[in-house]
């Protein structure tokens, strides 16, 4: 029996968007790492199925499920703004393999200083290109902005990793191999925003219920960008966190001290059962689709709106980007 897709909107998500529970949900399916392996032509097939059903035009006999799948595999793989096909190490659905090996390797090595610098050079790089691909790709970064961003972003990770370093140096530890999160933290604090700095320049663009465009906000910048930033900390915190307590304990065990070469791959594995969770938990803690009053925006954007407006448009909606 073929189904009624008549009162189908691909565009609204499955899960309710205003409640935590809902997002986690959300982000949940579309930074499904599998989706990663998934081939281009398929891809290309989800992309052309979204954009017919938002047409009207699904070929006879599709399925809801079919169209729930591919509109799955056109939010993991496709810019939300722009439509492009996003490169597949800054999708957030390659955070958990990418994000799980990094992690491993730098709260691995983190005792002698070329180790250090060179993973914590390996994972700005990452960051960079994944900040840069969840952008708000309505508001252009020029490449001289990206490089001076990137750059910005791994002399503070690498200068806070090297300068506690040799402070906590005679600290219990533990204590050392929390290093790697303050200078993960602190790089994500310049990263994001350096990245996106041309939105708190000029202004991230702002639309009204209906999806036109009213303008740009500086403010609604930094609100967003302020958001990605406590997410991607928070997406970090637990197993840059716990895990060094873990391995703290595990490595004193007999049969671990001497089955040194599995340290690293036991660390990368476990990194990788903490991002599975904290991937979709850090995406969802605040919606990607922010509402903002207008009473909150630039004056003279308020006046803006108003006179073409009047009171017809209380609030703007804006990508925050992941």
């Amino acid at each position: 029996m073929e189904a009624d897709l008549s009162g189908f909107n691909i565009d609204v998500p499955r899960w309710d968007q205003r409640t935590f529970l809902g997002r986690v949900k959300h982000f949940l399916n579309i930074t499904d790492p599998r989706t990663v392996f998934v081939s281009e032509r398929e891809l290309d097939w989800a992309k052309v199925m979204v954009e017919k059903s938002r047409m009207g035009v699904v070929p006879p006999g599709t399925q809801v499920e079919q169209l729930l799948y591919a509109k799955k595999l056109y939010d993991s793989a496709f810019h939300p703004d722009t439509g492009e096909k996003m490169n597949v190490i800054g999708r957030m659905s390659f955070q958990l393999p990418g994000g799980m090996i990094i992690t491993g390797f730098m709260l691995q090595f983190y005792r002698t200083m070329p180790a250090v610098i060179f993973w914590q050079w390996v994972n700005q790089s990452f960051n960079a290109l994944v900040n840069y691909t969840n952008r708000n790709a309505a508001s252009p970064t020029s490449v001289r902005q990206m490089v001076l961003s990137y750059f910005t972003a791994t002399t503070t990770a690498v200068a806070t990793a090297v300068g506690m370093n040799v402070l906590t140096k005679r600290a219990p530890p533990l204590v050392g191999r929390w290093v790697p999160f303050a200078a993960v933290a602190a790089a994500n604090c310049v990263n994001i925003p350096m990245m996106r700095q041309q939105e708190l320049i000029q202004g991230i663009c702002v639309k009204d219920g209906n999806q036109n465009e009213i303008g740009h906000s500086r403010r609604a910048a930094a609100i967003g960008i302020t958001q990605v930033v406590i997410s991607r900390i928070t997406m970090a915190a637990p197993g840059m966190i716990l895990l060094p307590v873990i391995m703290e304990r595990l490595e004193k065990l007999h049969f671990m001290q001497k089955v040194k070469v599995l340290h690293a791959p036991l660390q990368v594995m476990l990194c990788g059962c903490f991002l599975i969770f904290m991937v979709p938990v850090a995406c969802g803690l605040f919606p990607q689709i922010c509402e903002l009053p207008v009473s909150y925006l630039e004056p003279e954007l308020q006046d803006t709106i108003k006179a073409k407006y009047a009171e017809l448009v209380p609030h703007v909606y804006f990508n925050k980007g992941l």
